[in-house]
C-alpha cells in the first residue's frame, strides 16, 4: 500500500469516529473535524504497508486514541489555552469524558481501515502468463526483496512473486540472544511471513533443488511431498547455517544461535545447569555446570557472553546452595582482539568492560575438540564445562553448493555470471563493493541488498539494465550487557549507556511491525523492573 494510499484510507478511517464522537460530544466542528484528519493520518502512517488483523487493527486504534488524549486534551491543549499543563489523578479524572472519546474514536477508526485495507478491487483476467519471480529464504534478504517486488506489483508491475521458506516467519535474529538471556519472549522476534505480503504468494516448503537449465526449482513442502515450481527469475536468499569445520564432539555438544529453538535450548540449558548445580554435592562438577563458554568473539558471540553473565547473575539468589560461588564465564576467539569488526580502540574498551565483570578470554586460541563434560583448546588446555555456546562459523546453506560455489560469487548486480534468470544475495553470496572487497552478512545489508536485487529484477522485466548494488553501511553498535554497549555510528565512536540505548532504539526501530515492537519495548521495560524468568519451556536432556 503507497504512502499517498495509507494517508488516505486512515483520513477516511478516522470520519466514522469522529462523527460518533462528535455528536455525543458536540465539540468544535471546525476544529474537530481539522483534529480528526490528522489523527486518521496518523493511523494510516502507524498502520504501514501491511494489512492487519481485527485484533492488532482494534489494539492500534485503541492505543492512538490513549496517545491523543494524553498529548492533546491533557498537553497540548491546555498550553494553547495558556495554563499549565497537568497529569495529575484529579485531572485524568475530570478529563475521563474525553479520555471515553478519544478511545471510542480509535477502535472505531482502527477497525474501519482494517476493513478499508482488506478490500481489492476486482483485476481483469490476463490473457498473457505472467514472468513468475521466485524468492528461495524468508529471512531479511528474501523478505526484503518479496516486499519490494510486492509493492511494485501494487504500482503495476506484471508478474507473478513467490516466497518459498521453510518457516513462515521472518526472523529478527539480532534479537535472538534476548531469547537467551530471558529478556525478550521467543515469539515476539518473529512475524508471520503472510501477513507482510499482500500480493506476492508464499509457499511453506525448502527448496532442496534447482535445474538452472530448465529453470525449475524443487520443493519439499510437508504432505504435498516434491514440488516443482517453474520460474522465470530465481533469487537465493537461503542464508548460512552453523559450521563446525568437522571438529569432534562439537556438532554433538555445541549450541548454536540459528533459530529461535536454538536460543530456546540454549536458555534451558543455562537454567537446566544452575537447577542440577543446586543440587550437585561434588564441588568439582558444580563448577563444571557453573562453566559457561561461548566459541567466537564477533558481534553475536560478544553479546551472548555479555547477555548470559546478566543472566546468570540476575537470578542466582533463587538458588541459595549457590551463595558465594563464582560462576565462570569464558569467550574463546580465533582473532587476536575481540570485535574485529569494530576499531581496535572501541574492541579493547569492549574487552576491558567484560573483565571487569569477570569474563575470561582465549584470544588467538580455537576449540579442537568438545564432550559433554569439556572441551580442549588447539593450544591443549582443557576446560571442564557443560554449556559450550557456538557462533564461531557459519557456511553458505548447502543448497548452493549445487549451483556452483559456496558461497555464491556474483556480480556487482548480484546475478550469478553465466546462468541467466539466477540472482543471489545476503549470506549466501558474496557481492562486491567498490573498495574491492565484499560486502559483510549483516542484516542491514542484507535488507537493502533484498531491495536492490527486487529493483534489479523489476528492470529486467521492464527491458531496462540493472544497477549495480551500493551500500556503505550506518554503523554498528554491540550490546555489552549491564546497560553498556559500543559502536560506530556515522564514523563517531560511541560507548557506554548513551551507546545501549541507541542499540535498543536502533533494534526497536527495524523490527517489522507496531505489535512486534510494542511487545518487546514490553519485555524490555518488565526487565528493567523485575527479575528474569526462570521457568524452564522445554526439557533437554541432551547434556543432562
Amino acid at each position: 500500500m503507497t504512502l499517498l494510499r495509507r494517508l488516505l484510507f486512515g483520513i477516511i478511517a478516522g470520519l466514522p469516529g469522529g462523527a460518533i464522537v462528535a455528536v455525543v460530544t458536540n465539540p468544535p466542528w471546525i476544529p474537530w473535524a481539522a483534529h480528526t484528519v490528522v489523527l486518521g493520518a496518523v493511523l494510516g502512517l502507524l498502520f504501514g504497508e501491511h494489512r492487519q488483523s481485527n485484533g492488532s487493527a482494534f489494539s492500534v486504534g485503541l492505543l492512538i486514541g490513549l496517545l491523543d488524549w494524553v498529548t492533546w486534551t491533557l498537553t497540548l491543549a491546555p498550553a494553547l489555552e495558556g495554563k499549565t499543563p497537568s497529569w495529575t489523578v484529579a485531572v485524568a479524572v475530570s478529563r475521563f469524558p474525553e479520555l471515553v472519546g478519544a478511545a471510542l474514536f480509535g477502535t472505531i477508526a482502527g477497525l474501519a481501515f482494517h476493513a478499508l485495507s482488506a478490500w481489492r478491487p476486482p483485476r481483469p483476467a490476463h490473457r498473457r502468463a505472467k514472468p513468475h519471480v521466485v524468492i528461495a529464504g524468508g529471512g531479511f534478504g528474501g523478505m526484503g526483496a518479496a516486499r519490494e517486488l510486492d509493492r511494485r506489483v501494487a504500482r503495476g508491475l506484471d508478474a507473478h512473486v513467490t516466497l518459498i521458506s521453510d518457516s513462515n516467519f521472518l526472523l529478527f535474529t539480532p534479537l535472538l540472544v534476548g531469547v537467551a538471556s530471558s529478556t525478550v519472549e521467543a515469539r515476539h522476534v518473529s512475524a508471520p511471513v503472510r501477513a507482510g505480503l499482500n500480493h506476492a504468494s508464499f509457499l511453506h516448503g525448502r527448496v532442496v533443488s534447482i535445474d538452472t537449465q530448465t529453470r525449475n526449482a524443487y520443493v519439499a513442502a510437508g504432505k504435498e511431498g516434491m514440488l516443482r515450481v517453474p520460474y522465470d527469475e530465481l533469487v537465493l536468499a537461503v542464508g548460512a547455517v552453523s559450521h563446525f569445520f568437522d571438529l569432534p564432539g562439537v556438532g554433538e555438544h555445541a549450541f548454536p544461535m540459528k533459530s529461535v529453538e536454538d536460543a530456546t535450548r540454549l536458555r534451558n540449558q543455562v537454567l537446566g545447569a544452575l537447577e542440577r548445580a543446586d543440587l550437585e554435592p561434588d564441588p568439582a562438577e558444580q563448577a563444571r555446570l557453573l562453566t559457561f563458554v561461548v566459541a567466537g568473539g564477533g558481534f553475536a558471540g560478544t553479546e551472548l557472553v555479555a547477555e548470559l553473565v546478566d543472566l546468570v547473575h540476575d537470578v542466582l539468589h533463587f538458588y541459595p546452595r549457590l551463595h558465594g560461588l563464582r560462576p565462570r564465564f569464558v569467550i574463546v576467539h580465533a582473532g587476536e582482539r575481540l570485535l574485529p569488526e569494530l576499531s581496535p580502540k572501541l574492541g579493547l574498551y569492549a574487552r576491558r568492560k567484560l573483565e571487569k565483570r569477570g569474563i575470561e578470554f582465549r584470544l588467538g586460541a580455537r576449540v579442537a575438540k568438545a564432550t559433554a563434560e569439556d572441551i580442549t583448546l588447539d593450544s591443549g588446555e582443557t576446560i571442564t564445562t557443560r554449556t559450550l555456546a557456538w557462533t564461531a562459523g557459519n557456511r553458505p546453506n548447502p543448497l548452493v553448493q549445487q549451483v556452483m560455489q559456496a558461497p555464491l560469487v556474483v556480480d556487482p548486480t548480484m546475478q550469478v555470471p553465466g546462468m541467466p534468470g539466477l540472482w543471489a544475495l545476503g549470506d549466501c553470496a558474496r557481492i562486491p563493493d567498490p573498495a574491492g572487497g565484499v560486502y559483510p552478512p549483516t542484516a542491514q545489508h542484507a535488507i537493502r541488498e533484498g531491495k536492490a536485487a527486487a529493483r534489479n529484477i523489476a528492470a529486467v522485466l521492464g527491458g531496462r539494465r540493472p544497477v549495480p548494488f551500493r551500500f556503505g553501511g550506518l554503523g554498528v553498535l554491540v550490546s555489552l550487557g549491564h546497560r553498556t554497549a559500543a559502536g560506530e555510528i556515522g564514523g563517531r565512536r560511541v560507548s557506554g549507556l548513551l551507546a545501549w540505548v541507541l542499540w535498543r532504539s536502533v533494534y526497536l526501530s527495524k523490527l517489522p511491525s507496531v505489535e512486534k515492537r510494542l511487545r518487546v519495548l514490553a519485555d524490555w521495560t518488565l526487565d528493567l523492573v523485575f527479575p528474569r524468568d526462570i521457568a524452564l519451556s522445554t526439557k533437554d536432556d541432551r547434556h543432562a
